[in-house]
């Protein structure tokens, strides 16, 4: 009864951000959190860097993310320290691929994209397991099961890019087609259920000047069928159907990514099928590749308080925190946007 209570916690708390979050985030003043003040002009005014919503929510879809990760491995005992050591080597290879892959496809030096850096994540973890356990797991005498990582990991990325979507609705990228460019039938459904973005300093108003405009919700959409879908992977593995929690995540989130790229109006690279799409594809076919060498019997049914247990560590709470900011500042610094700021004494208050 303790995963079902579990999951209702986690469905009800999501579906209640989302239902903020879809009204709310495609308004011009979500966009930007704050700016800091970082050269002073020659007219006393300050040059300043924005940092936008768009870190903030990638920060907590992260943080979330890798507390999933860790309550799922926790609840097979796997200790903290492997789960960690996994997680560093997947961080440092998946966050420079978000901007280099950006660079090579869309040829943008200023961009992420979670499309790449997810494909590389998932062509990486598996060997990133097998050196884990060569290295540090002989060091420290542990051994991390490869499928129950796998899965644990494919479950908390469903999860963490579901809650990162809202990132792309602050700042008003990933954005879908106009309702005018379809029929009067996807009209009627979307009639009620769209965005309208509004600023000027919205990717989709510089990028194709659609803010005003009815536009097809893919954001939101991709928001919820990946909540649901690691929702139902947490479910399956916590019952210790492993595998099928990995196939699911794994082919749910790879092929909607591939179609849901046809309501997409932003520049995702040359030609009809993008190469973000073939990716997706691939790695549906190497999820299968992996389910099949990493075949192994399960560890063992997880236990939940072991899981959430685990997270009851004040160093691990002190690295999560400072995951969190070094996110934010990663990718919420927008390098697409600057501001002006006038500092002056308010008299009246002296």
């Amino acid at each position: 009864m303790l995963d079902e209570i579990f999951i209702a916690i986690l469905f009800f708390a999501l579906m209640l951000i989302f239902r903020w979050a879809f009204q709310t985030l495609p308004d011009e003043r979500w966009q930007i959190i704050g700016c800091l003040p970082y050269m002073k002009l020659t007219d006393g005014s300050w040059q300043g860097w924005n940092l936008t919503w768009y870190g903030f929510f990638n920060a907590v879809a992260v943080v979330f993310a890798v507390c999933m990760f860790l309550i799922m491995t926790g609840s097979l005992s796997i200790p903290l320290i492997a789960g960690l050591s996994l997680l560093t080597l997947l961080l440092a290879i998946c966050l420079p691929a978000a901007k280099i892959l950006a660079f090579l496809i869309e040829k943008k030096s200023n961009t992420f994209t979670v499309g790449g850096a997810s494909f590389i994540g998932i062509i990486a973890a598996p060997w990133i397991i097998s050196f884990t356990n060569a290295t540090a797991g002989k060091w420290l005498s542990f051994n991390i099961p490869p499928i129950n990582a796998l899965t644990a990991m494919s479950i908390a990325y469903t999860l963490g890019e579901g809650i990162g979507r809202l990132a792309c609705i602050s700042f008003g990228c990933c954005y879908g087609k106009p309702l005018a460019d379809y029929s009067p039938l996807i009209n009627k459904i979307f009639q009620r259920h769209n965005f309208i973005f509004s600023g000027k300093t919205k990717k989709i108003a510089y990028a194709h000047e659609l803010d005003g405009q009815q536009v097809i919700p893919v954001q939101a959409i991709t928001a919820v069928i990946y909540s649901l879908t690691g929702l139902a992977g947490c479910y399956l593995f916590l019952k210790g159907f492993t595998t099928a929690a990995f196939v699911l995540t794994l082919i749910v989130t790879q092929l909607w990514r591939a179609l849901s790229e046809f309501m997409r109006a932003d520049y995702r690279g040359e030609g009809k099928i993008s190469v973000y799409q073939i990716m997706a594809l691939i790695a549906c076919l190497y999820g299968f590749l992996i389910v099949y060498i990493f075949n192994e019997t399960s560890a063992g049914t997880p236990d939940l308080v072991l899981g959430v247990a685990a997270l009851w560590n004040p160093a691990l709470l002190i690295f999560l925190l400072a995951l969190w900011v070094a996110i934010f500042f990663y990718s919420g610094k927008s390098m697409v946007t600057t501001s002006l700021i006038e500092i002056h004494v308010l008299r009246e208050k002296i």
